[in-house]
């Protein structure tokens, strides 16, 4: 019989233990509302336990009568959810479930790894000894002894439950979380508030008498006729009322079921067969919550169940005998047909019936055809059927690990088109790990992660905190209208903010000018401030972050723009010693245009807005004439515009056209130089 399989290992545990085999569970607890001892068997490949005894018996008493054992279903979506002791992860908190979420980083900062923790809390990955964090050495010979694995592991999860959940008693919110300690099984359980007084905490498992000596304890009084089941209640009502504490306890069977699903595609070495499998699976369990499907199971499995009944009542027996402490003990037989699906295996041939061998063919021609397979799952997820009494579909959560490797720009473009229908549907929510800037850069940055190793630990990063003193901007869009793109943001190390539009346009060509490389190839992002605050709100932030940051601003933007007096600076964290260099101060001057020789300004002007014909060329002598005046700029860019047969539309336009007008190195300023080699050193 089924029961003596080679595959079913059977070892029972005095109390509330567990053990399960690779095919057979085996759960022995006390059973709410009753005074025996339930055996639970369980045929299934998920190694885990979600119910034991204790406060469990409480609060699924509490939670029957709430329900008035209804089987309705709900819906739990996560939010946002935290890892400890998994991996690199020592502890990360608070990773957004959004539409979609982008995990950035470089290579082994943790992405697959926050996307195994995420499967792990949702019942899909088992976990192992080598998921476990190894313990930190501080202060210890690392060398004494070989590094022992982390004692506990936990992946908790911030969940939304729907007004079904809150009408049983449950909260808006849920933390629910699922944990191993050591080599024990992993469980499933969720913060709740539970009598303090251990006593209230079980009355489901108590014998009458027990009952009736908890009843005069409190001085209580059962309504109706005083049986069981009335004392019970008039227990629970009172633990109600009573001091309350919170704990972790196990998550009830009815949230169990509707917990969300996770659908992982991996592109790094995503086979079509793999995809295929993923998708059909996901199918699969779609038919199965089909209500006429699963009456017809129900029917068969309780058939089945029936048949064991017989077999089980001799399973008793023989537990009693070994177990002389137990006085009555029942076994439940439990049959699910819900992991039955296996194999799906994909044969394909070209369009003259030579047959391919996948295993054969190129990356890029199995990553479309895993592409194509994504896609249809996608239709699935944005067509959801619905049930026969509404009830809302349960959430789906598709987890991308690098989605677009081997894939040209096009069917680039396809993955981020796919992943935004996708985010579109109610249900669904998306989770990237990816080194794509195309994917990075096309959501808003509050939803992007940037995971980082510091030390051996995953440290995470995200740009998604307001500003101060009540100017609600949030600093993504800031820097959005700065110019900068989220890859840029999470990526370089080095950022040179300049003062306005002119320096942006110029600054570049004279840096390639003077170091023999773009400012992007020296890993140096430009930005410019326009003389807005928010963006010293950004340029704070980026220090904050261990980022390099420099401000290139003109000498006179002291006194002119207020946000670069040096108190501004620093209150916005900024040293205006070692962060701020003033364009021209040393020599005496005001701005980026002075610096430049009048030999150099009469050379361009000469070449790009020469005087009509029969008058002198311009000289060195006619820019020299502004400097004694307040703004040299607007002093030579009106007499330029007055006397030129040709003339630059803005200031922008004519400091660029000098910058492009240089030949060689030395003809760069020299305090740009020296700002040059420095941020080319500080950008490593």
């Amino acid at each position: 019989m089924i029961l003596m399989s080679r595959q079913s290992q059977l070892v029972v545990l005095h109390g509330s233990a567990l053990h399960r085999g690779p095919s057979l569970s085996l759960v022995l607890c006390r059973y709410p509302g009753t005074g025996v001892v339930l055996m639970s068997l369980r045929w299934s490949s998920a190694a885990e336990v979600t119910s034991v005894a204790s406060p469990v018996g409480w609060c699924c008493l509490r939670d029957r009568v709430a329900a008035g054992e209804s089987g309705a279903a709900e819906t739990v979506h996560l939010k946002d959810f935290s890892i400890s002791g998994f991996r690199s992860l020592t502890l990360v908190e608070n990773i957004p479930v959004s539409a979609p979420t982008i995990l950035a980083g470089h290579n082994d900062g943790g992405k697959s790894a926050v996307l195994a923790a995420l499967d792990f809390l949702l019942g899909g990955y088992r976990l192992t000894e080598q998921d476990r964090t190894y313990e930190t050495t501080h202060g210890l010979d690392a060398s004494a002894a070989t590094p022992a694995r982390c004692a506990l592991t936990w992946v908790e999860g911030s969940f939304a439950l729907d007004s079904s959940e809150q009408a049983m008693g449950f909260p808006s919110e849920l933390r629910i979380r699922r944990r191993v300690e050591g080599d024990g099984a992993p469980v499933l359980e969720y913060w709740a508030r539970i009598p303090a007084d251990p006593r209230l905490r079980d009355v489901g498992s108590l014998l009458v008498s027990e009952l009736k000596e908890l009843m005069e304890t409190f001085g209580l009084h059962a309504e109706g006729k005083g049986v069981k089941a009335d004392l019970q209640a008039a227990l629970v009502a009172h633990a109600d009322q009573s001091a309350q504490a919170w704990e972790w306890i196990a998550l009830p069977n009815q949230l169990v079921r509707r917990l969300p699903r996770l659908l992982p595609f991996s592109g790094k070495d995503e086979s079509p067969d793999r995809a295929i499998h993923t998708a059909l699976d996901g199918s699969y369990r779609t038919h199965l919550g089909d209500d006429g499907l699963q009456k017809r199971l129900r029917k068969i499995e309780s058939e089945v169940t029936t048949s064991v009944k017989a077999d089980a009542a001799d399973l008793c027996e023989h537990i009693k005998s070994h177990c002389p402490d137990l006085v009555d003990v029942s076994v439940e037989p439990e049959i699910s047909f819900s992991h039955g699906f296996k194999h799906a295996h994909l044969h394909i041939s070209r369009s003259r019936g030579e047959r391919v061998d996948l295993s054969r063919s190129g990356r890029g021609s199995n990553r479309r055809i895993a592409l194509a397979v994504w896609e249809w799952t996608s239709k699935l997820l944005e067509d959801p059927q619905p049930s026969e009494d509404d009830t809302p579909p349960v959430q789906t959560i598709v987890a991308y690990d690098e989605p677009d490797t081997h894939l040209d720009y096009s069917h680039q473009r396809t993955v981020m088109d796919l992943i935004r229908r996708q985010c579109a549907t109610d249900s669904v929510k998306v989770i990237v790990a990816t080194h794509s800037m195309n994917l990075i850069d096309g959501v808003d940055i509050a939803d992007v992660v940037h995971l980082r190793l510091e030390a051996g630990r995953t440290v995470m990063e995200r740009l998604a905190e307001d500003t101060h003193e009540g100017i609600d901007v949030h600093l993504g869009k800031i820097a959005s209208a700065l110019g900068l793109r989220n890859s840029v943001l999470l990526h370089e190390r080095c950022f040179l903010a300049v003062e306005g539009p002119t320096e942006q346009q110029a600054i570049p060509v004279l840096f390639r000018l003077s170091e023999g490389l773009s400012l992007q190839a020296a890993g140096i992002a430009l930005w410019a401030c326009n003389n807005n605050e928010g963006a010293l709100h950004l340029a704070r932030y980026l220090a904050s972050q261990r980022r390099t940051v420099r401000l290139l601003v003109d000498a006179d933007s002291r006194n002119v723009a207020k946000f670069f007096r040096e108190d501004k600076l620093r209150w916005y964290g900024l040293d205006p010693a070692t962060q701020v260099s003033f364009v021209g101060e040393a020599k005496g001057l005001n701005e980026l245009e002075e610096i430049f020789e009048d030999e150099q300004w009469a050379r361009v002007a000469n070449n790009k807005w020469p005087r009509p014909e029969g008058q002198l060329p311009w000289e060195a002598a006619d820019f020299k004439a502004h400097r004694d005046g307040r703004k040299f700029s607007k002093g030579i860019l009106e007499m330029i515009q007055e006397q030129g047969s040709a003339s630059p539309g803005g200031k922008p336009e004519m400091v660029y056209e000098l910058a492009t007008s240089l030949l060689s190195p030395s003809d760069v300023p020299p305090q740009l130089r020296e700002e040059f080699a420095a941020l080319r050193s500080m950008a490593g």
